[in-house]
């Protein structure tokens, strides 16, 4: 019995994506630039990894379908995200990158079987096997980790990120609703 399938795994992802870009469109587009530390991205070209990365679990799950990760190039598609990240772009062009590219990669989540989901794929290292709903996974969980890595460059820009903004609003209610 398949309790989390793939159109759990798609609306997660929708709601890590919709978080995202909340903070892409909190961030002023003259802090696109801000590099919070030498050899770290800057915040446009984090968000463009944001945005592309799925690509990459979708290449190698959907479109190639490999059974095992020992001997898969992942640099070369490592390499291909790092060019495309790299592309000059607006506030709006990555905004527009996150929305299409996220709902693209949601789109496909959705249509994955119980079947699919379960099949056992190789480590890298050769040393065991993952199921694809792990490997899955991972994509929202390397989202997630960049996320909170805006979100604390918003706190050193100034800026309260917009999930402790509604926090403090339901806590303001809730003293509120007491008085």
């Amino acid at each position: 019995m398949t309790l989390y399938g793939g159109q759990d795994l798609a609306t997660a992802f929708r709601t890590v994506r919709k978080n995202t870009i909340q903070v892409a469109e909190d961030i002023p587009e003259q802090q696109y630039g801000h590099v919070p530390a030498p050899e770290c991205r800057s915040v446009g070209h984090m968000l463009a990894h944001i945005a592309l990365s799925p690509q990459m679990w979708e290449e190698i799950h959907g479109k190639q379908r490999v059974k095992t990760l020992v001997g898969f190039d992942l640099s070369a598609l490592g390499d291909w995200v790092k060019a495309e990240e790299a592309k000059p772009r607006t506030k709006a062009e990555i905004l527009d990158l996150l929305r299409n590219q996220g709902e693209q990669f949601a789109a496909w989540l959705d249509t994955l079987t119980p079947e699919f989901l379960g099949e056992a794929v190789i480590v890298s290292d050769g040393s065991g096997t993952k199921t694809r709903f792990e490997q899955l996974l991972g994509c929202k969980e390397h989202e997630m980790h960049h996320r909170a890595q805006l979100m604390l460059i918003e706190r050193q820009l100034g800026i309260v990120p917009h999930l402790t903004r509604q926090f403090q609003e339901r806590m303001a209610q809730m003293r509120s609703a007491r008085a």
